[in-house]
């Protein structure tokens, strides 16, 4: 698989089956076609992140957030990473509208893990001293750079460590 930068349009239109004049048509230049493919992916990953997290009250609950990415990532044998990750790694230092719009995409992501916390503390699992905002944030380090340990190693058991760590962490602050 081929990176932003160096995928042209020409091969973006060829695997698209597209002339040049209806790429053209929708997107200007190569930038507002991965600025339309950064929303297009933050869409639909928020939208399963959603669908995973809506309902967090509890650790077990966190546990099967863990496993459903780690089964996900094994599918290919870690080999993709996180698509968000993977933009974000290319795009950051030159697009800054894509890059904010990532960025936007990564907190969302961080709020919704964030508040499942909340709840776990609200519901008296979660210590009262726990920060969820600090600790969403870890585990969304640990998934992020697990991801990226997998891409590297096609093998998934990155990803499964440093989340597990993260949810270690996680666990310190349970309550009964």
């Amino acid at each position: 698989m081929k990176g932003v930068s160096s995928t042209t349009l020409d091969e973006v239109r060829a695997a698209s089956g597209t002339s040049k004049s209806q790429l053209y048509n929708h997107f200007a230049d190569k930038e507002q076609l991965v600025r339309a493919v950064v929303l297009l992916r933050a869409k639909e990953i928020m939208e399963r992140e959603h669908a995973a997290l809506q309902r967090l009250r509890s650790f077990n609950g966190l546990v099967r957030w863990r496993d459903a990415l780690v089964q996900r990532n094994s599918l290919q044998k870690g080999a993709y990473g996180c698509v968000l990750g993977s933009i974000a790694g290319e795009v950051s230092d030159q697009d800054v509208v894509a890059r904010m719009a990532l960025a936007e995409t990564f907190d969302e992501w961080e709020k919704l893990i964030e508040a499942g916390l909340r709840r776990m503390q609200d519901a008296g699992t979660l210590a009262a001293d726990a920060d969820p905002r600090k600790l969403a944030i870890g585990l969304m380090a640990a998934l992020q750079g697990g991801y990226l340990l997998a891409q590297a190693a096609h093998d998934v058991t990155p990803m499964e460590i440093a989340l597990d760590m993260a949810l270690d962490h996680v666990r310190m602050f349970l309550l009964a």
